[in-house]
């Protein structure tokens, strides 16, 4: 897919990209598959603000996309695929032989027509195929990867990331993660062949604020342009630095400071992604 630049004629577009979105066979999504998609604001449950820098944007529909991929050995045929404004891969809708719809992510090279299946036998390594870690042959690229059986994938689901299987060893597969990090995961757990799609999303230049904001992101203002009670990076005579080591609002170190205290799941880490 290509990318594609305006001429200057105001100062927004100078740097604005877009995607040509040649890949897309579709202008508007299955209707059966969309659900209201309430917006928080970057607030909690007790109204809270838990993350900053959320709110506004534009309105849109979530679609209900099939991370379980558990409709096993029934043959689907891909009928489009489709712009997602919740996700930055494209995804793609699945017509199954019993006259189901299920949406799924869009794998590189996935063509509408393209028939595929997910099973917990061994199926055939094409883009969009799903099964078990068991039946994968060592090297091959996949994405959408369960942490536990029949939970669903949770890891390697944005544009243009891929996992590679590096070895199996008992119950368990050493899997490297699009962050270098390798992890064991479970032989069990379901995961899907190929890269996710929609590989220049990296490339693309949002060119303008206001487009930032057509994204649901409020501007993002640095500690040091704060005042002291705002920020312990505020106050100063001057443009200071801080008069610290880099903190983010609430006092925690953000340079260095190790943050992941999950005991349970560290032995399943083999190579840290730091590392």
């Amino acid at each position: 897919m290509g990318i594609k630049s305006y001429r200057p004629e105001t100062a927004g577009l100078r740097h604005r990209t877009t995607l040509t979105y040649e890949e897309l066979t579709a202008t508007r999504p299955y209707k059966p598959l969309l659900t209201f998609l309430p917006k928080s604001g970057g607030r909690d449950s007790r109204g809270h603000l838990s993350m900053r820098h959320r709110g506004g944007g534009h309105k849109k529909m979530y679609r209900i996309l099939d991370f379980k991929r558990d409709k096993l050995d029934i043959g689907g045929i891909v009928e489009t695929i489709e712009y997602d404004p919740n996700r930055s891969s494209f995804i793609s809708l699945i017509k199954y032989k019993d006259g189901e719809r299920r949406y799924i992510l869009a794998p590189v090279d996935l063509r509408v027509g393209q028939a595929i299946v997910s099973s917990d036998k061994v199926v055939d390594i094409l883009p969009g195929n799903s099964t078990l870690l068991r039946n994968i042959p060592l090297g091959t690229v996949i994405h959408n990867i369960e942490l536990q059986k029949n939970k669903g994938g949770q890891i390697v689901r944005t544009a243009g990331s891929g996992a590679q299987i590096l070895a199996k060893e008992g119950d368990y597969a050493q899997v490297r993660l699009p962050s270098s990090e390798i992890r064991k995961i479970h032989l069990d757990c379901r995961a899907t062949i190929g890269q996710v799609g929609n590989l220049d999303h990296q490339n693309i230049s949002v060119g303008k604020a206001g487009r930032t904001r057509w994204m649901g992101w409020r501007p993002h203002v640095r500690g040091t342009a704060m005042n002291p009670i705002d920020h312990p990076h505020g106050g100063g005579e001057g443009r200071s630095k801080g008069g610290r080591h880099p903190v983010s609002p609430e006092g925690i170190p953000t340079k260095g400071y190790k943050t992941r205290r999950n005991k349970r799941t560290k032995g399943f880490i083999v190579r840290r992604r730091s590392k």
